[in-house]
Formats: C-alpha cells, structure tokens, sequence
C-alpha cells in the first residue's frame, strides 16, 4: 500500500492555517483543504482524515499532497481550467456593455438586471456579474453642478489659499445660514433600536414652526459661532456680524467666507462693513457651496442631531441646536482642507470638456 506523503509545517505555516480554520469569513472549500493539512501534519491517514471530515479518501490525500508540493500556494487556489466554464462570448460582454452605458431600456430611465436579461437573453445572474466585473451600477445616479463664474479660478485660489495659508494675526470663519430647519414632531411614537430591528419612526409629521441657524467655523480650531433666528434678511446677518465681533479677539482681522447670498451684500451689510474695516468678506463662485467648510458642520448637525430627532415645539428644536454646538465646542476638531487649487481647477475644466462634448 502506498504511504502517505509525511507534512511537517513551519511555524508560520502553521499560524496560517490555524488562524483559517478558526476564522468565521473563510470559505467552506478552503476551509476543509487547511483542516485536511492540519490533521496530515498530526500523522493521520488519508482515511482517517476523509472520515472525521465526512469526505472521500481520494480527497484528503489529494489536498495532502498539492501541499507537499506547493505549500499553502497549492491550497489557496484551485488549478486553472476548475469549475464551470463562461457561457457569454467577448462579444455578447461588450453589448452588455455598450447597451449598459449607451441606451435606456423603452419607457425607463435605466437598466436593471432583469430588464437587461430580458434584451439580451442572458440570466439576471450574469448580467449582475458582468456589472460589478465592470463597475457598472445602472441603479445609481449623483448630483453635480459645474459652476460658470467668469472669476471661479480667482475666487477659488482665494478661499483655498485662507484655507492652507491663514494671513498672520487673522481669523478664518466660514459663514453661512441654515435655514427652514422644521421643528418636527412625528404623528406616532417610534420602536426602539433592538437585536433585529432598526428603530424606526412613523414617515408624516407634523411641523412646529421653523428657525434659521446662524454659523460661523473658526477654521484654525473647529469652534462655532452661533444663533438662531426667526428668519434670515440682512438685518438677521447684520446682527450675525455683531455678534461675531463681540466674540472674536478684537486685535484680530477677520476674513469671512461667505455665498452669494443677496443679503450678504446688501447696501445696509456694506456700510456697516465699511465702519469695520478688520472684517473681510470672501465670496465663493456662483454654485460652489462646497468650498465653505461650515457646510460640512451642517451636514454633521443635520445627521447627528436633526433628521432622527422628534421636536415637540420650536423652542425644543432651538434648544437641541444649541446643544449640539456646545457639546462641539467642548472638544472642537478642524476640518483639514487638503485639495489644491490647482488640482480643483484640473477637475473642473474635465468636466466643462465632457459637458461641452455632450
């Protein structure tokens, strides 16, 4: 009779294939092959092996010996040439494809796996294959808006260049207006999270009013400047900027970045930045928000804070707002603007190319 192959495993080879049998995301397959390899290496026989693993002989001595041959490279990869070979040609893939990115199916926006199945005659399986082979999600679909400011690359090096090289003896504040934020009250109290089940809240409400929110984020250490108010005219931003000059080091200047909001540059707004010359006001271009990183503190506020919350008046709602700021302040931390300008600008010409091409 012959003799089974003797394996005899290093240290690291054996961390190995102790840490696959042990570890839950492993595959079944792979699985059996690192427990075969570990009962050969405790001097058991194919036989012995096939039955404590409920497999045939024939198996456990082949993993056996792909191991004294290859190691764990043997057992990690079937050969090549294994399992069921493609059922859709080259050609077949690239209309997929072409049909994919180039056409919409009748009386729809957008391709779904049985939808494609169905005009080219594949299984919804394979389609759905051949999207994630390709990256290809039919099913998604982003938002984006190229701004055309004539001076979008003068604006754009301005605020970037606050951002990375802040002027000595100067404050940052990104400054904006959050408004309409709705006091909402849901119709029917919500289950709480549990094992299995996400908490959940009834979809209608009812509206207690709304308030506007008032921001300004120190660049440098994170911190808000706040208020809520009723609405947001220039006389709501005129008292925002008093407030802000109350609060900051009178000894420093202040640029603020801010849209291009009408109110922002009222004749009022104007005149009273005139008797404050250490104010300086930045615009961003024309639809390009996301250059002011105060958006980025609203969009924290609006998932932490507001769109789970239940808010049985507007005085609540206020209350749960200057809440959050000041637990935020107690431990602020910076956004860390990274893009260059130049890069920002590389993007935004590709895709003013690709609009122009279309």
């Amino acid at each position: 009779m012959r003799k089974a192959v003797v394996i005899e495993l290093s240290e690291k080879e054996r961390a190995y294939l102790a840490k696959a049998v042990g570890s839950g995301l492993t595959p079944a397959r792979h699985l059996v092959r690192c427990q075969i390899v570990l009962l050969a290496s405790e001097g058991l026989e194919s036989q012995s092996i096939g039955e404590q693993l409920e497999i045939s002989r024939q198996k456990a001595a082949r993993w056996r010996n792909r191991f004294a041959l290859l190691r764990v490279a043997g057992i990690a990869q079937d050969r090549p040439g294994r399992g069921c070979k493609k059922k859709i040609t080259a050609a077949q893939v690239a209309e997929v494809i072409r049909r994919t990115t180039q056409e919409t199916p009748a009386a729809q926006t957008h391709w779904s796996t049985r939808t494609m199945a169905q005009a080219t005659g594949h299984s919804p399986t394979q389609i759905r294959r051949l999207w994630q082979e390709h990256g290809l999600k039919p099913h998604l679909a982003t938002t984006f808006k190229v701004s055309n400011d004539p001076r979008f690359a003068e604006k754009l090096r301005d605020i970037v260049g606050l951002y990375l090289h802040a002027p000595a003896h100067a404050l940052v504040l990104c400054c904006d207006e959050k408004s309409q934020v709705q006091a909402l009250d849901r119709t029917q109290p919500g289950l709480p999270l549990k094992k299995g089940r996400a908490e959940t809240f009834t979809h209608d409400y009812v509206r207690h009013g709304t308030t506007t929110l008032f921001a300004a984020l120190n660049v440098a250490d994170g911190q808000i400047i706040s208020t809520c108010q009723t609405r947001h005219r220039h006389q709501e931003w005129l008292k925002f900027l008093q407030q802000i000059d109350r609060e900051t080091d009178p000894t420093c200047e202040l640029h603020l970045i801010v849209d291009n909001y009408a109110t922002h540059k009222h004749a009022k707004v104007k005149a009273w930045l005139a008797k404050h010359p250490r104010f300086h006001l930045h615009f961003t271009p024309t639809s390009a928000s996301w250059l002011n990183m105060v958006e980025r503190f609203f969009r924290d506020l609006t998932t932490k804070r507001l769109r789970r919350g239940v808010f049985k008046s507007l005085p609540a709602l206020i209350a749960a707002i200057e809440a959050y700021i000041v637990h935020h302040n107690q431990s602020p931390s910076p956004f860390i603007w990274t893009a260059k300008a130049n890069d920002i600008l590389a993007k935004v010409q590709r895709a003013r190319q690709s609009l122009d091409r279309l």
